[in-house]
């Protein structure tokens, strides 16, 4: 088997606009489209029935696809999910240099999972943050080198 194009995942949101918003202007996705999908299609997949989908195009590649569901409200946890549960864990975006993202997220009305924001492990930087929906993004640099100010070594 070969994969013939870059990996997708789907996100199920609350808040479309805003959640386009958030991994645009803050984590540098590109809008690609936006299309209805029916309740024919929907249904079957577990997805709540009719949908709206925007496909978002990673910069390294890839995509994140907003889902978001027109005829049953998504249920939204307040926190991120605990660690070890099954299922989705995280988005990992992996970046050449993250300070710019942490410095912009706190703006973005998003909040760090990390303690310190940017930890220092095998060679290279992390930093989990909560989205505007409260699922896990993490960030991933190589600056192993460069903690950065206010962060862990």
């Amino acid at each position: 088997m070969v994969t013939t194009l870059p990996f997708e995942v789907g996100v199920v949101v609350r808040d479309l606009e805003l959640m386009e918003r958030f991994y645009c202007d803050v984590l540098g996705c590109r809008a690609e489209r936006r299309s209805g999908v029916p309740q024919a299609v929907g249904g079957p997949a577990g997805l709540g029935g009719e949908l709206v989908v925007t496909w978002l195009r990673v910069p390294s590649g890839g995509c994140v696809k907003l889902i978001l569901p027109r005829s049953a409200p998504v249920p939204v946890h307040a926190m991120a999910p605990p660690a070890g549960r099954l299922g989705l864990s995280c988005l990992t975006f992996h970046l050449d240099d993250m300070d710019p993202v942490v410095a912009a997220l706190p703006s973005a009305g998003v909040r760090p999972l990390s303690d310190p924001v940017v930890v220092l492990t095998r060679g290279r930087r992390i930093s989990f943050w909560a989205d505007p929906e409260g699922n896990v993004v993490e960030l991933v640099d190589a600056r192993a080198d460069d903690p950065g100010p206010g962060h862990s070594n």
